[in-house]
């Protein structure tokens, strides 16, 4: 999917773990590890919502678009 999620860099700059992210936003480690891994095929607003609170950021920090990236897999 030409949709990449920067999960991975984005807790690897504020110095958090997976697990860490997890409590603070009540999400399970599996369903952020499917998110970080790329394998998610969509996020509730208030997921990106808890996510971005809990890491500072914005969702554009999150989510970019490469056309270069693999074809959809449906």
């Amino acid at each position: 999917m030409a949709i990449r999620i920067l999960l991975d860099e984005m807790l690897w700059q504020r110095r958090m773990t997976l697990t860490e992210l997890s409590e603070r936003v009540d999400i399970t480690v599996a369903n952020l590890s499917i998110l970080k891994t790329g394998k998610a095929k969509a996020i509730r607003f208030s997921t990106l919502e808890a996510i971005c609170h809990a890491l500072a950021c914005q969702p554009g920090e999150l989510i970019a678009f490469d056309p270069e990236g693999p074809a959809n897999e449906d």
